[in-house]
Parts: structure tokens; sequence; C-alpha cells
């Protein structure tokens, strides 16, 4: 920020972390500031619980697996998501039953509008299904925070989730039947290696929707009319599974069109892929396809997951 101000850049900069849940449909026309303060420690470990910081430009996986190699629990179900630290917060990332807001102490950020530092703590974050303050928080192109740093609370006594998605049916597979926390890492990177494409491999953001959630009645008279459709109840209402919505709109395996590398991945519904030469906006206009259909047969509109510039 300072540097825009010294060198007469009048447009504020646009903050980028690892860029794996970010969406370009144009070009950037802003100084581009990446987050990639790098580290991990411990700030304090009494009995049974550990108050944990990484710095915002930590890789998320890898701070994970940090954790878990200092005896430490919580963050083993949000196994191999990609990203820095610093997004985990703003996206409240989650997976296989288990938030950030779970496990989050605090939040430290700069206004990028005054300079100033600010902690959040966690009720301040204002934390929704794959919602934060943070989210929210855009004036046009300019993010209100920085995120610099990340506190989490974890415990060294293990309380498994298991009850959510697979993660039970792949601990059962491989003989577990008490499993550690490592061991519950491990069934979730299996799992998301077997149903998830590498966007190393192929370009994806991941699940590019969100799975909505209904109020009951809604939920209950589109049960009656889809019998087959997949809900799940939550603290904010009735889950309905997005993926089950896309593939049932016809559009699991589909491309944009023939000759487009935009498409649905043909293994995950939920997952939209790059196959090497579409532009973004392409893969918006295959995402706005795919919200339409799926409105047109159910009358649920999707939201993405991805940030779309």
């Amino acid at each position: 920020m300072d540097w825009c101000a010294r060198n007469g850049q009048a447009t504020p900069p646009f903050l980028l972390g690892g860029g794996s849940n970010l969406l370009l449909t144009r070009d950037i026309e802003a100084p581009v500031l990446q987050i990639a303060l790098r580290g991990a420690r411990i700030v304090f470990d009494e009995g049974n619980t550990a108050l944990v910081e990484a710095m915002a430009g930590e890789p998320w996986h890898a701070f994970v697996l940090w954790t878990l190699a200092k005896g430490l629990s919580g963050l083993e179900n949000l196994s191999l998501i990609p990203g820095f630290v610093g997004a985990a917060p703003v996206q409240n990332v989650g997976a296989y039953g288990v938030e950030t807001a779970d496990l989050l102490d605090s939040v430290t950020a700069i206004d990028t509008r005054t300079g100033e530092h600010r902690e959040f703590r966690n009720r301040d974050c204002q934390f929704g299904y794959r919602d934060s303050v943070f989210k929210r928080l855009h004036e046009g192109q300019r993010d209100q925070y920085a995120i610099l740093r990340v506190r989490f609370r974890l415990s060294r006594n293990f309380t498994p989730h298991i009850d959510y998605g697979d993660v039970k049916t792949e601990l059962q597979r491989a003989g577990i039947s008490a499993p550690t926390a490592l061991d519950v890492s491990r069934a979730v990177i299996a799992i998301r290696s077997s149903k998830l494409p590498d966007p190393a491999v192929i370009g994806n953001a991941g699940s590019f929707f969100k799975n909505p959630v209904l109020d009951a009645q809604t939920a209950s008279a589109l049960k009656e009319k889809f019998p087959d459709m997949p809900q799940y109840r939550g603290k904010d209402g009735v889950k309905i599974a997005a993926g089950w919505l896309i593939e049932q709109a016809g559009w699991k395996g589909r491309r944009l069109s023939p000759a487009s590398a935009a498409g649905v991945h043909e293994k995950h519904a939920l997952v939209i892929v790059n196959r090497g030469w579409a532009t973004g906006a392409e893969i918006w206009a295959l995402a706005q396809a795919v919200q339409a259909d799926v409105a047109e047969k159910f009358g649920i509109t999707l939201e993405p997951e991805p940030r779309v510039v």
C-alpha cells in the first residue's frame, strides 16, 4: 500500500494469496500484492490445549501436516486443501464435518485504507457457510483487510470427526478401528486424491459451487418431488448436495462446447476444469450455464465458491 502511494498509484493493490480459489475473467488493472509471509510456531502449550500461529503465506496443507507432527489435532479433516493459511478464515474453509470457524482463535490483519493493524477474535469474523466478514468487505477491487497471520486452538486429546462423508468408510477399508489424527488425515488425503483432480495436472479450483442451504419447508417440498435428492440437516438449515443437482441437470462430464477446454469433471460434477486453453471468461460462462440449468430444473441458484473477478 505504501509503495502504491509513493509511486503515484491511485488504484489500490489487488491482494493475492495462493490463487487456488480465484477465477479471473479479465486482466487486473492494478498492482498485484501477494501475501507470502511464511512461518509457523506454537505460541503456548498448556496441558491439552495449544495456541498455534501461522503466517498468511504458509501453504495450508504443509501447515496441517506440521501441526500433526507436533502431536496436535483438530485440522486433520482439512488435509490436502490447496491455498495459503490466510485464505482459511476468508472462505471459512471446511471439509468432512470440520470448518475453520471451529478451531480459529484470532486473525491479525491490516486495514488497507488506513494501514492500521486489527485483531479479529473468532466472533468478530462473523463466520458462515464458506463465508466471513473478510469475504464480504470488498470495495470494488479493494480488499478492506489484508490478513497477516492466523491463530488456531488445537488439542493434544484427539477427538475424531469421522461420521461425515466417506472418512469412516476409508478408515474401515484400511482396517483401522481406533484411528489417530494422522490416520484421519491420511484417509482424507486418499479420498480427495481419488475424487478430485490434481490442480497441478488439470486446472481447477476444487468444488466450484457451494452446497445450497434451504429452509426445512422448501427442502421437504423438493424431497417430495425428487426423492433421491441428498439432503443433510445442519445448524443453518438443510444442505443440498450441489454435485447431485449438477449431475441431474446433465452437466457431469460435459464441456461448454465440443471445442472448448472448459468442462465439468467426469468423476465429480462439483468440479469445473480447464483442459489447457480455456480463458477465465469461458470458465465463468460454463459456470453460468450450469447455474441456469440447475435453476430451471430445481429452482435453486447455485453460488460459486471461488472469488470471481
